[in-house]
């Protein structure tokens, strides 16, 4: 997530009258194709088709509104909102006024925030060290912790030493939206403007090219132009429990792991969902899939007998950990939280330095806004203290510790290999060997032809435990409007069929967990058309990802649409 600071225009929202457009263009996928046909259009927006060379745009006023703040935050997740609660703490503490303003996409503050979250709370106690006085909704400390290796049949336990990555004493399981919610109200409290609804969609920039500010999104277009929460048999229930494995029912090449947290709100629920690395190279591979069987594991089926399913949601996460991270300030802005990989991939965390990374943006932003001497070559500033101060945390040195191990596991042994790693050069040497291990390359890159691999035969779901995938999206409360350019835009209309359906059997219709792409057959002669029901995302972005072809741009849809998770 960006932050854009120092005093300036910032267009904080942006509307349109109502249009009435006489010509239509093809209905999204209305036309039936193949790979020797006509390519229909399905793209529709303006960011593959820009609006100066459609004629229709000829003569339309748009009504633009325009704001000022001295510091822009784009994401009201936890790094975004530590971000401007600690800028609102030190303008408090200094008698100063700085105005900042947070927008988010989703239409509540953690509607779109998923995780299956075992916070370490070490970044939200130098937020907030009275959190319980007031309210925080940390209800469930880690009372117990255990870790498996599994097999189809059976559950091998492995130790969890102290000092190794998975501990988890001290940490509490959350329900991370509704721990984002509470910090949106804080922030709040303290004088953050926030904006729900207004999904960020373009940067502007001032002359020089630094960042200006940012744009909302345009509404009023036509179209033309996984982790779970059950409820279990309170039997079963174990308050404080968190079980993670890795093993099946992924095979030693496919990085991944699950995790099973036992929360305590007041009734049985439990929190779960397989990680699968977009690594993978089986064009066959399904994760919403794996995650269906990996449930009727003999160790993790008896947990979900009885219950019942209540939610659903996907997201991808950043793992490329210290090798990835790019560079974090420019000329108007910086790059906070997730997005540019500060989670530590083998304790699955990425909250504590979400957030911290707020805070010492914050920092450092309050610094240069209020220096006497303040000098800029740019007319956006320039913050590059944010990037020292955060090599010299204990952000950069809890990073730093685990590099090597999300990258061992690409030798021969693949996962295990990376726990053997783990087991002698972390545990003994705490990360301090003297070279640092590189990736494989891009995820996009990964895939094998499907000729060269084989055809995955999953189980039909059982409607008990396991579920097909559309009645799980509806568990997510995922809704869009119905009539706007669809938000899953493609560079190339013809590449899916051409090229990914062709050489890789259409990898797109089984790693997206939302049933977004689908490849139909044709009503007439042979051959298939691509479907995306743009209406399912749940804002993964596993799609930009995970394409063989890197053809899939996904943008925002209007601010608001999206899923609509609770506490996930």
């Amino acid at each position: 997530m960006l932050v854009r600071l120092a005093k300036l225009s910032c267009p904080v929202y942006q509307c349109f009258h109502a249009l009435k457009i006489k010509k239509k263009c093809l209905p999204l996928c209305a036309t039936r194709w193949s790979s020797t046909s006509v390519v229909p259009q399905i793209t529709t927006h303006y960011t593959v088709h820009p609006r100066e060379k459609d004629k229709r745009w000829e003569g339309v006023n748009m009504e633009r509104f325009a704001e000022e703040a001295d510091v822009v935050i784009v994401g009201a997740g936890p790094a975004g909102l530590s971000a401007a609660i600690r800028l609102k703490q030190l303008a408090a503490e200094h008698g100063k006024d700085v105005r900042v303003c947070l927008v988010e996409k989703a239409a509540q503050i953690g509607a779109h925030t998923l995780s299956g979250a075992c916070l370490d709370p070490v970044a939200f106690n130098e937020l907030f060290p009275d959190w319980k006085e007031k309210g925080a909704p940390l209800n469930t400390p880690v009372t117990e912790d255990r870790f498996a290796i599994l097999t189809e049949k059976h559950r091998i336990p492995v130790p969890i030493l102290p000092g190794l990555p998975m501990n988890n004493h001290g940490n509490y399981i959350v329900r991370l939206g509704h721990l984002v919610s509470w910090m949106g109200e804080q922030a709040e409290a303290l004088g953050v403007e926030v904006y729900p609804g207004y999904a960020a969609a373009e940067v502007l920039y001032h002359e020089d090219g630094s960042v200006k500010g940012i744009a909302t999104n345009d509404v009023g277009i036509q179209k033309d132009g996984a982790p779970k929460l059950w409820i279990i048999d309170e039997k079963k229930w174990k308050p404080g429990r968190v079980d993670h494995t890795v093993g099946w029912p992924l095979d030693r090449h496919t990085y991944g792991g699950s995790f099973l947290y036992h929360l305590n709100e007041g009734e049985p629920l439990v929190a779960l969902g397989l990680v699968v690395g977009l690594d993978y190279q089986n064009p066959y591979l399904s994760p919403f899939r794996e995650f269906q069987r990996w449930k009727h594991h003999p160790s993790i089926r008896p947990t979900l007998e009885g219950g019942k399913r209540i939610a659903y949601g996907a997201r991808a996460l950043n793992e490329g950990g210290l090798q990835s991270i790019p560079k974090l300030t420019f000329p108007g802005g910086l790059l906070i939280g997730c997005s540019p990989g500060f989670m530590n991939v083998p304790k699955i965390k990425g909250t504590h330095t979400a957030m911290k990374s707020g805070s010492l943006a914050a920092e450092s932003i309050f610094n240069q806004l209020n220096s006497e001497n303040l000098q800029s070559k740019t007319a956006g500033l320039h913050v590059t203290e944010y990037e020292e101060n955060l090599k010299k945390s204990w952000v950069w040195k809890e990073l730093h510790a685990v590099r090597n191990i999300r990258p061992s596991c690409h030798g021969i042994l693949g996962v295990y290999g990376g726990m053997i790693y783990t087991g002698i050069f972390y545990w003994i040497l705490r990360g301090m060997e003297p070279w640092t291990l590189k990736h494989k390359g891009s995820d996009s890159d990964r895939l094998k032809p499907a000729k060269d691999c084989t055809p995955i035969e999953y189980p039909k779901p059982d409607g008990q435990i396991s579920f097909d995938l559309l009645s799980s999206v509806a568990l997510s409360g995922t809704n869009h409007e119905h009539d706007q350019p669809a938000h899953l835009t493609l560079k190339d209309d013809s590449i899916p069929v051409n090229r990914n359906l062709s050489i890789y059997d259409g990898p797109e219709q089984r790693f997206c967990p939302a049933g977004v792409y689908e490849f139909v057959p044709l009503e007439q002669g042979d051959g298939f058309r691509l479907q995306i029901n743009a209406q399912n995302c749940v804002h993964c972005k596993t799609c930009d990802i995970k394409d063989p072809s890197q053809n899939i741009n996904w943008v925002v849809p209007e601010g608001g649409g999206g899923p609509a998770y609770n506490g996930m």
